[in-house]
């Protein structure tokens, strides 16, 4: 099986072509309560968005290199939503003094057909999984705190168990190309959430060696 998946941010709204920054960590279940509470204080919204989503993981193999991936999500406790299909690129190397970790982010909303049409496309399903958690937002800041549940019968997302007994936390900014300064309001932010979760970027050749 390839890397656990690298983002969770969840099935809402949907940009095209954008940069993201993101800073990554995890806190414990007993811990859970008194981040929400911390975030409660923090954030625009007192009480934060709930969401249950279900995502595939594609890959293309590729003649050399490592495989194309893409990955289709969609929400299981709106279903009125549309799927999305995501393509994260490759960590900018770049300034390594930048406060967050940043990518390409590509995000596009799709119709139900999306799983068969990227298999007519060679594409084959590595693996699924299911992810609830609540989100909250400062400014054009969100935060994700989720948790990642194992699929146990392939295609039966009732039939669930937590991969883990923590919850990921996600700081997530998406923003045009060459707007670095919210790294910086990112790691501000970051601190006022410390001890209860260090967040930092995560490299994600890291989570390929878990």
């Amino acid at each position: 099986m390839e890397a656990p998946p690298v983002t969770v941010l969840p099935v809402i709204g949907g940009t095209i072509n954008m940069m993201e920054y993101i800073l990554q960590g995890s806190v414990l279940d007993q811990s859970l309560e008194s981040l929400l509470h911390r975030l409660r204080g923090l954030c625009d919204n007192m009480e934060p968005e709930t969401f249950v989503d279900h995502e595939l993981v594609f890959l293309l193999k590729a003649q050399q290199g490592s495989p194309f991936i893409l990955r289709a999500r969609r929400s299981v406790d709106k279903p009125g939503l549309p799927w999305h299909l995501r393509y994260l690129g490759q960590p900018e190397i770049g300034d390594k003094n930048r406060s967050a970790l940043v990518r390409n982010c590509v995000d596009i909303a799709t119709s139900d057909g999306l799983t068969e049409f990227l298999i007519e496309m060679g594409f084959r399903m590595d693996h699924e999984f299911v992810v609830k958690g609540h989100v909250f937002r400062k400014g054009i800041m969100k935060i994700v705190v989720s948790k990642i549940f194992r699929i146990l019968l392939p295609g039966n997302i009732d039939n669930v168990e937590p991969l883990s007994l923590s919850y990921l936390v996600e700081l997530n900014v998406v923003a045009p190309p060459g707007q670095d300064a919210v790294s910086d309001d990112m790691k501000s932010f970051s601190e006022q959430l410390k001890p209860l979760v260090h967040l930092e970027k995560i490299d994600p050749k890291r989570l390929h060696q878990v």
